[in-house]
């Protein structure tokens, strides 16, 4: 199977070396060169454009980082135009659910398959080749990319048929851990303003009521104050509630806490924080409450 991947960024570039060191045969693309440079000393071919590394591959795989830099590659870019009818395009990034219906409708039309496979893990859980990869699309399309998926991933989570079904889900997992993030941050401010430490805090829920995984990660980083960028950034997470506000307006879903969440990260953002660990919105629990 002749694979094409585009974007190497720190979700990609691991991906991409878990397929060649199973043996796939991978074209790659990424704007900044030095991450495909380094694949190539694994085996893969560096391609100068995006529209030549869709060209002749069987499956297309994009992991980008949010709608714009999708559509500027798939369509300004010329893929979609490069690829081969009957080829698949594997798309792994967290984008709207209205782009996802918007690019089911392209491939339809260009007669090209098209599958949704978002993914959840950091940088060292994709290295690991443990993401959850949460898959919608046609069965017999998912079915044929499966391998590659396994390759990737401990688990496929399948939800149906629209691809945008698996970008539905993975916007509602992600308002989750910025829950998590935000209930943690606050009940670490409302501890720390009692004198009680917020590792002393998060050390409780985290080995209690509250022992898992998110909970866990972006507990320490909290407790530990380390906030400079490890995996994903606070204006990623902004990115994403905006897509989970957006895809619950289209079909008439309030999301009350969500909407307070865009305004913390905001307040983020506007403090110079949107280039830290989405953990950096303790800071402004913290802030609020005078204790910064």
């Amino acid at each position: 199977m002749n694979i094409a991947f585009i974007g190497l960024g720190s979700m990609g570039k691991p991906m991409a070396s878990n397929l060649l060191a199973a043996g796939q045969s991978l074209q790659v693309w990424n704007r900044n060169p030095l991450p495909a440079e380094e694949l190539a000393a694994l085996g893969a071919r560096v391609c100068t454009t995006p529209r030549q590394a869709a060209a002749g591959a069987d499956v297309v795989i994009t992991m980008l980082v949010d709608d714009n830099a999708t559509r500027a590659v798939l369509f300004d870019a010329g893929v979609l135009e490069a690829m081969t009818p009957g080829s698949v395009h594997v798309n792994m990034a967290t984008i709207s659910v209205a782009l996802a219906d918007e690019l089911t409708g392209v491939h339809q039309a260009r007669g090209l398959g098209y599958v949704a496979a978002p993914v959840l893990g950091r940088v060292d859980v994709a290295a690991a080749g443990k993401l959850n990869i949460l898959a919608a699309g046609a069965a017999e399309r998912v079915a044929r990319i499966q391998p590659l998926l396994d390759i990737m991933g401990q688990k496929t989570w399948y939800y149906g048929e629209q691809p945008s079904q698996a970008n539905a889900v993975k916007l509602a997992v992600n308002f989750c851990i910025g829950s998590a993030i935000e209930t943690m941050a606050e009940g670490a401010a409302l501890s720390r303003a009692h004198g009680v430490a917020a590792a002393d805090f998060i050390e409780l829920i985290t080995t209690t009521l509250f022992a898992a995984p998110a909970y866990v990660g972006y507990g320490k980083l909290i407790a530990e104050e380390k906030y400079e960028f490890s995996g994903f950034k606070l204006a990623l997470g902004l990115k994403d509630i905006r897509l989970a506000l957006a895809a619950g307006e289209s079909k008439n879903v309030p999301l009350p806490f969500a909407s307070s969440m865009r305004d913390s990260l905001l307040e983020a953002v506007a403090h110079g924080d949107g280039d830290k660990e989405w953990a950096a919105l303790a800071r402004v629990a913290a802030r609020r409450a005078g204790l910064e």
